[in-house]
């Protein structure tokens, strides 16, 4: 959805004044609007940069505490175990209780709840997401569960954006261009990697190119990096060999690491919103028992294997440079899988983008070791496998290729896989694409939408597009049989190259792509055209 802020601050300004604006006073409000923005955007990556470096602090903190704990409690080999699952346990158990109690919008990464923000679906109280989502996440991050960084700090950093232009009084658009700015602040922050925060809030975020946001964006992802470089080190994130650019003859297997990719990338989303929808049916004391058990489980592994549990850091970096067996990866693959999606679904406060990042450095490492014993020639080093299966998982579950492939090149500072990359990137792509899943964060946020439909808010008009998918209920409907509400109104209809503006007796066809405009009053209108649009076997799978 395309939205421009000079278009829609000029209306606001009209509507306030009934004298149009003449070309002199439109040039007038944009200067006044690109001076009072970048600013505010510069203090904004600022903070998040302050943010995102005190909440990475934190982590490391809990991280060596609870290392410090097992080391001590394996002195008693008989009865110590008991202390890292206790650790693990409270952890989470205080986590999904601080999000139960007091902001249950901070509950999993974060990130659907911004992008509904965004939208304008949803409201954003900074007062009370900020300080929950950092001691929640910290508690069940540094509690053991398997869960990431990026998530809270991309929230947090959303939530500075609102912060700061309440407190300067921006306009409605400016705020979220902020809260947008916030975000990839604090991806930018978390990782050490501007360039992608950048990407993920024009492809993932906001899914809006225009200059303003950009500009905002990215400076506030470079003020954020410069920050939390200065606080945290200047280094990337992941500390590996360089590896040479592999052998053009080697590409093939890069394409077959995509597709295998993309197959693990939907099994890991169905398998998540499956979980989810099951955890979601128990009352609140069985939430707790189901976070006091998963923690009780992360605690138990962390017992045999500290690096097992937690975001995976040490682990990520450890596949990177090849440190395992072949024989060790399927274990552990399928344990992080299994951690990784329960601890998301107890509703404590924490990402997927680190965990998914382990599991894919694993699946491409598996993958590379077997290659090279029957043909060392093509894959000379099976851990550049590793580096492209982390992009390539990541372009599966969240389906933002872009973002995927600068993140590992930022996070990793190996330039020399650029090709490899995006091979297997579009292979994942394609195969995510194909099996019709939804992605991760999109499955989210539709699942919210739907799952609590009646909270659904409005507080000024909004253009939808979605696409009519074959068996879907509206396919082979007329628009003035649909049931929409009064004050939803079909404005485009695209089907086939061809762009038509639709009738009462216009026939939906499967395939085809419509907007529509949703007045404030209308709001459960985006619930029925969701519902209305999804073909039932999607609708299942979710």
């Amino acid at each position: 959805m395309q939205n421009d802020p000079i278009n829609e601050t000029s209306s606001e300004t009209t509507a306030s004044n009934p004298e149009v604006l003449s070309e002199v006073e439109e040039d007038i409000l944009i200067r006044q609007q690109r001076r009072r923005m970048f600013p505010r955007a510069a203090l904004v990556g600022f903070c998040a940069g302050l943010v995102a470096a005190l909440f990475r602090a934190v982590l490391a903190g809990a991280d060596a505490l609870r290392n410090n704990l097992i080391e001590w409690s394996q002195s008693f080999p008989l009865w110590g175990w008991i202390f890292p699952i206790m650790f693990s346990m409270v952890g989470a158990v205080l986590s999904v209780l601080l999000v139960q109690r007091f902001a249950k919008e901070t509950s999993g990464s974060g990130i659907p709840h911004l992008e509904a923000v965004l939208h304008r679906l949803r409201t954003l109280n900074w007062k009370r997401v900020l300080p929950i989502k950092f001691v929640a996440g910290a508690l069940a991050i540094g509690g053991g569960l398997a869960l990431g960084r990026e998530g809270p700090t991309v929230q947090m950093g959303g939530s500075v954006g609102a912060a700061i232009s309440d407190g300067l009084k921006s306009r409605p658009k400016e705020r979220r261009t902020l809260i947008a700015a916030g975000a990839g602040a604090g991806l930018a922050a978390a990782f050490n990697a501007p360039l992608s925060g950048v990407i993920f809030v024009l492809e993932e975020i906001q899914r809006d190119f225009h200059p303003f946001v950009f500009g905002a964006a990215f400076l506030a992802a470079a003020i954020a990096d410069i920050v939390a470089r200065l606080l945290s080190g200047a280094f990337p994130v992941f500390a590996i060999p360089n590896y040479p650019t592999p052998p053009t003859s080697s590409l093939p297997i890069f394409a077959l690491l995509g597709v295998f990719a993309g197959l693990f990338g939907v099994a890991f989303n169905r398998s998540l919103l499956g979980t989810l929808n099951l955890f979601s049916r128990l009352s609140g004391r069985a939430k707790l028992g189901i976070a006091a058990a998963v923690g009780a489980a992360a605690g138990a592994i962390s017992w045999f294997s500290p690096m097992a549990v937690g975001g995976g850091h040490d682990l990520t970096e450890l596949v990177l440079a090849g440190g395992f067996v072949l024989a060790a990866i399927p274990l552990l693959f399928v344990v992080r899988f299994l951690l990784t999606i329960s601890s998301y679904a107890t509703g404590a406060a924490g990402g997927i983008f680190a965990p998914l990042l382990a599991l894919g450095a694993l699946l491409g490492l598996a993958l590379g070791q077997i290659v090279h014993a029957v043909a060392p020639a093509v894959v000379p080093e099976p851990a550049v496998f590793a580096v492209v299966g982390m992009a390539a998982y990541f372009t599966a579950i969240v389906r933002a290729p872009l973002t995927g492939i600068i993140l590992i090149v930022e996070m990793t500072g190996n330039y020399q896989q650029m090709l490899p990359l995006l091979v297997s990137c579009f292979c994942a792509y394609a195969v995510a694409e194909y099996m019709k899943q939804l992605p991760i964060y999109e499955a989210l946020l539709e699942r919210d939408l739907i799952r609590d439909g009646t909270h659904v808010t409005l507080k000024e008009p909004m253009v939808i597009d979605v696409t009519v998918e074959k068996s879907a209920p509206f396919a082979g409907r007329e628009v003035r049989m649909l049931g929409l509400p009064s004050g939803c109104v079909l404005i485009r209809c695209v089907q086939g190259g061809r762009e038509f503006v639709p009738t009462a007796f216009t026939r939906l066809e499967p395939h085809m792509r419509i907007s529509a405009v949703i007045a404030p009053q209308a709001a459960e209108a985006l619930i029925i055209l969701r519902h209305g649009c999804k073909a039932e076997s999607a609708k299942n799978k979710n």
